[in-house]
């Protein structure tokens, strides 16, 4: 794809977050749905999951190379990094949120609700408090392309908080189809959630909601923006508060008063996306087979 093609420009104001110099990398191909991208500074490295492939793949920044981080993943979904400097992985297969420890031992940190196993969680967030946000919608039991096709247990598909004290874990969002990408605002005073329902039935919601957070729980939830092309599904903030956010033709900039000012045109659908880079001045994103990555003219917020 030519650097001319990669942009639309929608608004004046997303010009200058681009160099129109800057391409679009192809890193690596050969997934069938590339997903959770979590950048690892300290190591120079970017993981992400291959959920069909049931493996998790690593590209190293330094040379290029790209090899298998874990296999079996237990079909691995979102991913993120806690105030450590810890993989938070949700997998679909095991039904469960697991921590990925400095020394390579993973710890379980959540994988029932009221004594009843998650659905399948999707993806995660880790807060200022070290508490842990995610998602739990049906795709990873929908079927076994996923996962491993099996029964709700809960009932519904929620959003979860687990204490960082305590380990306990609270439903708080209860009120969505399938909640899936989500993510704080800068000051922590909001979070935003995609629910991509429409998988499930036209009737039902493409949009990004966002929420006030009232200490441990959340209040409101109003429409932030409806997808224009296909689905939201994972995104991430930079340091002005714009949502870099994927969609069906590529990735999505808005405003944080939810005006969509220009895409990053991708060639294959696009499933998440992760600031990364010594500068954070990278944007990977997984598009169904392939890691992509393009050097944007902002920084993805630092959150540890």
């Amino acid at each position: 794809m030519s650097v001319e093609s990669i942009y639309e420009v929608l608004d004046p104001r997303f010009a200058g977050l681009f160099n129109g110099n800057a391409r679009l990398d192809q890193l690596y191909t050969g997934c069938r749905w590339a997903e959770g991208p979590a950048w690892l500074g300290g190591a120079r490295s970017l993981i992400w999951s291959d959920i069909p492939n049931n493996r998790m793949l690593r590209f190293d920044e330094a040379d290029g190379h790209v090899s298998v981080f874990r296999a079996p993943s237990n079909n691995s979904n979102g991913n993120t990094v806690d105030r450590q400097g810890r993989l938070v992985t949700c997998e679909h297969g095991a039904r469960r949120v697991t921590r990925t420890e400095h020394d390579g031992r993973i710890t379980v940190i959540a994988d029932r609700f009221e004594g009843k196993r998650f659905n399948s969680p999707n993806d995660v967030v880790v807060k200022s408090d070290d508490s842990i946000w995610f998602t739990d919608p049906t795709y990873g039991i929908d079927t076994d392309y996923e996962g491993h096709q099996g029964d709700s247990e809960i009932g519904r598909s929620n959003v979860y908080r687990v204490d960082p004290q305590s380990g306990a874990i609270t439903a708080v969002i209860t009120d969505m189809i399938k909640p899936n990408g989500l993510a704080f605002s800068l000051d922590e005073s909001q979070l935003y959630v995609v629910d991509t329902g429409r998988t499930h039935g036209a009737q039902h919601p493409r949009h990004i909601r966002v929420f006030d957070v009232n200490g441990t729980t959340l209040r409101g939830g109003r429409e932030f923006a409806e997808c224009t092309v296909g689905l939201f599904d994972g995104f991430r903030l930079d340091v002005e508060g714009r949502i870099w956010t994927s969609a069906g033709d590529g990735v999505h900039c808005y405003l944080p008063d939810g005006a969509l000012i220009g895409k990053i045109l991708v060639p294959e659908v696009v499933a998440n996306v992760c600031f990364g880079g010594l500068k954070r001045n990278r944007l990977f994103i997984c598009g169904t087979t392939s890691l992509y990555a393009v050097y944007v003219m902002t920084n993805g917020v630092k959150t540890y």
